[in-house]
C-alpha cells in the first residue's frame, strides 16, 4: 500500500471509529502524524485527497474538520464523472438511472406530499404543447428530482442526480423536441403522477420503469 494510501486509510478509520466526528476539528498536522505514525508530507497528502471527496474541509487559517459526511455531500465527484462522460457512455447511465428510479418513485408513492404533487402537476401544465428539446429534458429532469425527493431515501436521491446529469444533457443537446416525444413524455408523467396521487406504489414503479424504458430507446439511435 502507497504511504498516503495508508495515510488515507488510517484517517478514514478514525472516522468510521466515531474517533473524528462531523465537525471535528483535526488535531494539529504534527500532532496528528505522531499519532499516526505518518511523516506530515504524507499526511498532507492524505488531507488533500479527502478534501477533494468532501470527507475534510480544509479552512485556510482555521484548520480542518470533518464535514457533515452527509450523502449528498460525499456523493457530489460523481458530477465529475458524469461531465466527462463519452457520448457511448450515456446508455450506461441510462441502465442504472432504469434500476434506481422506479424503485424512488413506488417509494415516493408512500411519503409524497400534497403540495410536491400540486408542484409536479403544475410544472407538466406549464410545459406546452411545442417545448424545444432543452425545455422538455429540463421539465423532465425537475419532474423525476421533486419524485426523488419525496422517497425519503437521501443516498437514492444524490445517486439519482448524478446519473440522470448525463442522460439530461445529452438530450438537451439535440435538436427541436419531436411532437410524438412531446406528447409520450406527458402521457407518461401524468400517469405516474396519477400513480402517486392515488399512493399506488406499484403503478407508480411500473410506469416510471416504462417511461425510462421510451427514454433508453433515444441513446440507441443517437450514436
Amino acid at each position: 500500500m502507497a504511504v498516503t494510501d495508508e495515510a488515507i486509510e488510517k484517517i478514514k478509520e478514525m472516522i468510521v471509529s466515531g474517533a473524528l466526528r462531523p465537525g471535528d476539528r483535526l488535531p494539529r498536522e504534527s500532532e496528528l502524524a505522531a499519532a499516526l505514525g505518518l511523516s506530515r508530507s504524507s499526511l498532507r497528502e492524505a488531507v488533500r485527497a479527502l478534501a477533494l471527496v468532501r470527507v475534510l474541509d480544509v479552512r485556510h487559517g482555521d484548520g480542518t474538520y470533518v464535514t457533515s459526511l452527509d450523502p449528498g455531500l460525499l456523493l457530489e465527484p460523481l458530477g465529475f464523472a458524469v461531465a466527462f462522460r463519452r457520448a457511448d457512455s450515456v446508455p450506461e447511465f441510462l441502465a442504472v438511472r432504469r434500476v434506481l428510479e422506479p424503485a424512488a418513485t413506488a417509494m415516493a408513492a408512500v411519503r409524497i406530499g400534497e403540495e410536491r404533487l400540486a408542484e409536479l402537476a403544475a410544472l407538466l401544465d406549464g410545459l406546452g404543447d411545442e417545448p424545444s428539446a432543452r425545455r422538455l429534458a429540463a421539465c423532465d429532469a425537475e419532474f423525476h428530482r421533486g419524485i426523488a425527493r419525496s422517497a425519503g431515501n437521501s443516498v437514492l436521491c444524490s445517486l439519482l442526480e448524478g446519473v440522470s446529469g448525463a442522460t439530461v444533457r445529452a438530450r438537451a443537446e439535440g435538436g427541436p423536441a419531436h411532437r410524438d416525444e412531446v406528447a409520450r413524455a406527458l402521457y407518461e408523467h401524468r400517469a405516474i403522477l396519477a400513480a402517486l396521487r392515488d399512493r399506488d406504489a406499484e403503478a407508480a414503479r411500473s410506469w416510471a420503469a416504462a417511461h425510462l424504458a421510451g427514454t433508453e430507446r433515444w441513446p440507441r439511435t443517437a450514436f
